[in-house]
């Protein structure tokens, strides 16, 4: 019993320090072909990809454009969703080296989600992207975040809505302030415009700062820019 046992483990260890060996003998060390480039942003701060005989490597603090699979809305969405996001067309590098292939897709869990609210503060949603699906199936890790000031997804329409809304009611105070100057005596229509303008202005400027901010919507197809966190490997 002693000797089966004993060969038992000669034999595992024999194995166990044999396939390295066999391994290091039949594949050849990992090398460095180039260093090339994307141009999909010139506000990328980096456009660096290493190109190996095994794989290329896009570097840390890359920018890639991926495109919505399905439309989103930030009122349905919810912390630990995930949402997939498609490359449309082949991603070369500048010098011709095909990095991503089309129909790739970039799988996102969303990580935080701010529903709007009252006095105009906008939906915000954070994306982690997690993993990169090829279309040949391969799945490989990818670390990123939406390549904005905050890593956040938002709407950025607040700003004209109280301008709009201003000028919106501030031309029916106008109007008004027209109409009474007018129906009192038309040498009064200077002071009914001196009240109201302002206070048409005023209307529309408190209505458009008390307003619900605005959910976060994207149709399919449209794009957003992401930028790696880590080096990402898609290998032969």
């Amino acid at each position: 019993m002693n000797n089966i046992l004993a060969s038992f483990l000669i034999f595992c260890l024999l194995g166990f320090n044999i396939t390295p060996i066999f391994a290091a003998d039949c594949c050849s060390p990992e090398q460095i072909i180039s260093r090339e480039h994307f141009d999909i942003t010139k506000k990328a701060p980096v456009n660096t990809v290493t190109i190996t005989n095994y794989r290329k490597i896009i570097c840390e603090k890359n920018v890639l454009a991926i495109n919505f699979e399905c439309k989103f809305y930030s009122r349905k969405a919810r912390a630990g969703d995930v949402i997939n996001f498609l490359i449309p067309e082949n991603i070369y590098t500048v010098e011709g080296t095909l990095v991503l292939p089309a129909c790739s897709k970039i799988v996102a869990e969303i990580t935080k989600v701010q529903h709007s609210k009252w006095f105009n503060e906008n939906a915000r949603v954070r994306l982690t992207f997690r993993c990169l699906v090829l279309p040949d199936g391969r799945m490989m890790p990818i670390c990123a975040r939406t390549f904005t000031a905050d890593g956040m997804l938002g709407s950025w329409g607040t700003t004209l809505r109280i301008v709009l809304s201003t000028l919106t009611f501030g031309a029916i105070g106008t109007g008004a302030g027209v109409g009474f100057g007018f129906i009192s005596s038309p040498s009064n229509i200077g002071a009914g415009l001196a009240v109201g303008i302002p206070a048409g202005l005023g209307v529309g400027l408190l209505s458009a700062l008390i307003n619900k901010g605005l959910q976060y919507k994207a149709k399919a197809g449209e794009q957003i820019f992401i930028i790696l966190t880590s080096d990402a490997s898609i290998y032969n």
